[in-house]
């Protein structure tokens, strides 16, 4: 469960970094931003697999490009299924799906599987 509610804080951050740098991304309130967090993750998890299945000789014949589509759209169906989060259009949704997918990655670089926080530390000895 904690590792749910940091995975949506991450992706909260990334979608109001989002808003902030690309002109033409809009969230009007907190609420807005954590429901858009929280219905991206379902977007991602159950519609967008779906959508990739189906565009598989797109995305094949485009080496990959193509998911870069996808994900964009992912972004404007969220826009378009919740009130107060609008994108005007797939330039800024594309834009703001890789501020979204940077800061996730590096917000999952410090979360376990457990959803703990884990930070390697190294220490060299000395051996003299």
């Amino acid at each position: 469960m904690v590792g749910l509610v940091i995975r949506l804080a991450i992706g909260a951050l990334g979608l109001w970094l989002s808003a902030r740098l690309v002109t033409g991304i809009q969230i009007d309130d907190n609420r807005t931003l954590i429901a858009a967090a929280l219905l991206l993750g379902i977007v991602n998890a159950l519609v967008r697999p779906v959508v990739v299945f189906l565009t598989l000789p797109i995305t094949i014949v485009t080496l990959g490009l193509f998911l870069l589509v996808v994900n964009a759209l992912m972004f404007a169906l969220v826009a378009w299924l919740l009130p107060g989060f609008s994108v005007s259009g797939l330039i800024p949704a594309a834009l703001g799906t890789a501020i979204v997918g940077i800061v996730s990655w590096l917000g999952s670089q410090f979360v376990g599987p457990k959803g703990r926080f884990e930070v390697m530390v190294v220490q060299r000895r000395r051996d003299r």
